[in-house]
């Protein structure tokens, strides 16, 4: 066996002790709220599908019909022959979501963050390396890109905009180029970012801000418009609340155009197929109307959040459909994801280095195909002081 094989044997086994080891679990998802996992049946709180669409009859048509009349597949990156007429129709639907004049459509959201920021950050098209300042808990994609581009992060801490206007007053005067970077809702920790205030920082130093909406898109904001108005760039995704796939960037025409002859993620990627478009095409016009359901899970995120901390149980600073429950030992977290898969709820353990040491989690997600009977049997299971009761699935 190589040396290198031993090497990569042993950090495996070394992940193990440590609780950190990570594997792929197969599943069957026969809708919106169910998994199966050899053959037992669990109720998904794992999932990002805030708007139960994946599922929409709505999307699967739209995605059947695009398929028989485009194909299953684009062909080509969008600079060949990729960038069907399809494109178009649905750029301008982004543009006008988040009010932006222009956009453009990526395979994913970390290709996004990762060859976008790469792209902005290119010292030798600002003439000047780019003073970057990053929220510390900005998702993995965002702090690729920045290692990608080269540029330094100047991390403030998380969701502190008076920390972040301190550091920014360190330089003041400086001419380089300024950017901010910060997710509207930090995906692990359900909280949202004092963009407002941010907004108002940006301005005042001249920064470009660009927001992560990954997680707002579609399930916050008026009309699921998100919650990036301040920002100046919005990178999201079409794989959470719009229950498809792909990942989009909202911006000025100038910004577009300069993307579309810089970005490696889009120049030598190729174009997402007919059969996603479909489906992305189809959640953007369903997403408006879907108020009710927006406020169904805001419900029960919320009573759920209540209930879990009368037992006692820490959700952080979670305001969202995302509730983490920090356990703190990865160990601990693990044991936790067990005792609810006992009870018939399916709820991943997040360890280090997604989130911080010592604050491994089950991160909940609640979405419109759940229901008040499941956020009862959930708290039950949690309850100490119940006897474990399995959830129907």
């Amino acid at each position: 066996m190589p040396g290198s094989e031993r090497s990569y044997g042993a950090y495996l086994e070394a992940r193990e002790r440590d609780g950190l080891r990570r594997g792929l679990t197969g599943i069957e998802a026969p809708d919106a709220r169910t998994i199966r996992i050899g053959g037992e049946a669990y109720v998904n709180f794992a999932g990002n599908d805030y708007l139960a669409l994946r599922f929409h009859p709505a999307l699967i048509n739209r995605t059947e019909a695009w398929a028989e009349e485009h194909g299953v597949g684009s062909g080509a990156s969008r600079l060949v022959t990729g960038n069907l007429d399809l494109f178009a129709g649905i750029e301008s639907k982004v543009a006008a979501l988040k009010q932006k004049p222009a956009a453009l459509i990526m395979a994913s959201g970390f290709q996004a963050n990762a060859s976008v920021l790469q792209a902005l950050f290119d010292r030798s098209v600002l003439g000047a390396e780019p003073l970057v300042f990053s929220d510390r808990l900005n998702h993995a994609s965002i702090h690729f890109g920045c290692a990608a581009s080269g540029a330094r992060e100047i991390r403030f801490r998380h969701g502190d905009a008076a920390h972040l206007g301190d550091v920014l007053s360190q330089y003041q005067g400086d001419e380089r180029p300024k950017f901010i970077l910060t997710e509207s809702v930090f995906s692990m920790d359900g909280d949202v970012a004092p963009l407002a205030e941010i907004g108002r920082l940006a301005r005042e130093q001249h920064a470009m801000l660009i927001a992560d909406d990954a997680h707002a898109t579609g399930i916050l904001g008026e009309g699921g418009r998100g919650l990036s108005g301040e920002a100046d760039i919005v990178i999201g995704t079409f794989s959470k609340a719009l229950g498809g796939f792909g990942a989009y960037i909202a911006c000025s025409d100038t910004l577009r155009e300069y993307l579309i002859n810089r970005c490696t993620g889009l120049i030598y990627s190729t174009a997402l197929p007919p059969p996603v478009l479909g489906a992305i095409d189809a959640a953007l016009d369903l997403v408006p109307s879907l108020d009710a359901e927006r406020a169904h899970v805001a419900s029960l995120a919320e009573r759920f959040r209540l209930g879990a901390r009368a037992l006692g149980y820490d959700t952080g600073a979670s305001t969202t459909q995302i509730v983490p429950l920090i356990a703190g030992s990865n160990h601990a977290a693990l044991s936790l994801g067990k005792r609810l898969g006992d009870a018939g709820f399916f709820a991943t353990a997040i360890r280090p280095p997604t989130v911080p040491a010592g604050t491994a989690r089950l991160r909940l997600a609640f979405t419109a195909a759940h229901t008040e009977v499941d956020i009862e049997g959930l708290l039950n299971a949690l309850d100490d002081r119940a006897l474990p009761r399995s959830a129907t699935a």
